[in-house]
């Protein structure tokens, strides 16, 4: 790790508005390969991980809209923003009216990331920076899930935890595009988004970002 996570995000990326989100301002990169070159020499690590953190994604976009038009799905509620990277769902959610929001990531500049960008919003986020699901979902009231389908082994323990959340009566917000992986059988789609991403990983600059619930238990899917 960089001696000084918060100095690389700073040196690595800029402050500029969402597309789509304008109210939200975040650190973002303008490309991704070369700043994952720099996480490789700065952390000495070749399997260091891609900067997810350092951009608006596809799903974490279309959750911030639907915040934006549904915002009493936080407004004074508890929000848990589950593979946070850069905050964005968890800033989203303060801005329509969270009581607090916690923004958890395993990644040392996403954690600093998080940080900064909540400072830029004017809002104040809880970072927490450990593997959140090898332990029971947080007392919250809301959980948001931007973009964690990319993955088959991350894919694979992340249902289980957001299905226990569920269990216990947290509301789940799902963010995704419609990865290889999400899990379309035990969703519920909400809405759906003509969004921007600010990478260049996703197939299409411009792309549908969808939100989902959870399918409640013992309910069968249709279609």
């Amino acid at each position: 790790m960089a001696a000084s996570p918060r100095a690389f995000v700073l040196r690595h990326t800029r402050l500029r508005s969402v597309p789509g989100l304008e109210e939200v301002r975040l650190q973002l990169a303008d490309e991704v390969l070369p700043l994952w070159h720099a996480v490789q020499v700065e952390t000495d690590d070749p399997d260091a991980a891609l900067p997810y953190w350092a951009f608006a994604w596809a799903g974490g976009l279309a959750i911030g809209r639907y915040l934006r038009e549904h915002p009493e799905v936080a407004a004074g509620r508890r929000v848990f923003d589950l593979a946070s990277g850069s905050g964005l769902c968890a800033i989203a959610a303060m801005h329509a009216g969270a009581a607090q929001a916690t923004g958890a990531d395993i990644d040392g500049f996403a954690a600093a990331a998080i940080k900064l960008n909540a400072r830029a919003n004017g809002r104040r986020v809880t970072v927490v920076r450990r593997d959140v699901l090898d332990e029971e979902p947080p007392d919250v009231d809301v959980i948001l899930a931007g973009d964690c389908w990319y993955d088959a082994r991350l894919a694979e323990r992340v249902l289980p935890w957001l299905q226990r959340a569920h269990a216990r009566e947290v509301d789940v917000l799902v963010g995704d595009p419609g990865r290889r992986y999400l899990p379309t059988d035990e969703l519920v789609e909400l809405a759906s988004y003509d969004v921007r991403t600010t990478t260049e990983l996703e197939d299409l600059e411009r792309s549908q970002g969808h939100v989902f619930s959870l399918r409640p238990a013992n309910t069968p899917s249709v279609g």
